[in-house]
């Protein structure tokens, strides 16, 4: 992403934290590039495992505010497992709202990367066809979280 569609994504972000306004499409399939520098100083995982609206808001919001704190300087992982995997499938088997979805997609066109936890696919018996292309399945999800802080991620949970 050019500099200048960051500013102009990151003040959008600034205008009350909406997102999913942006008309950004989906995602292609596991993308790999994303705006962060190689190594970002500031590495975040978030914990997604709850589907409830204000939940799900929370750490969509929360994750755009930090995008826009820091722009290219943070690097931002969703883990998403148990009923927070909802979040990423294409048809939700709990509610989620069409603009959750929305914003989860603009910030993985902007970079945000999202896992997806591979054994609450399998007790769903879900494929990664029932997931968005943007989400990355990970064996197990606690894992991911886990090995993200080996690497020097910091981890916050709801």
């Amino acid at each position: 992403m050019n500099p200048c569609k960051r500013r102009q994504f990151l003040s959008l972000l600034g205008l009350g934290g909406v997102i999913g306004s942006l008309g950004i499409k989906e995602a292609t399939a596991h993308h790999t590039e994303s705006h962060f520098d190689e190594q970002a100083k500031h590495r975040l995982v978030y914990q997604c495992n709850r589907a409830d609206v204000d939940y799900l808001g929370h750490i969509l919001f929360s994750c755009g505010e930090m995008l826009r704190k820091y722009e290219d300087d943070i690097e931002l992982v969703i883990t998403a497992f148990g009923p927070g995997l909802n979040l990423l499938a294409r048809k939700p088997v709990r509610p989620v709202s069409a603009e959750h979805q929305q914003k989860a997609k603009s910030l993985a066109a902007y970079g945000v990367r999202f896992q997806a936890c591979g054994n609450t696919m399998k007790s769903l018996k879900w494929t990664e066809k029932d997931l968005f292309d943007f989400a990355v399945v990970v064996p197990i999800g606690v894992d991911g979280i886990m090995q993200l802080q080996e690497q020097g991620f910091s981890y916050l949970s709801w």
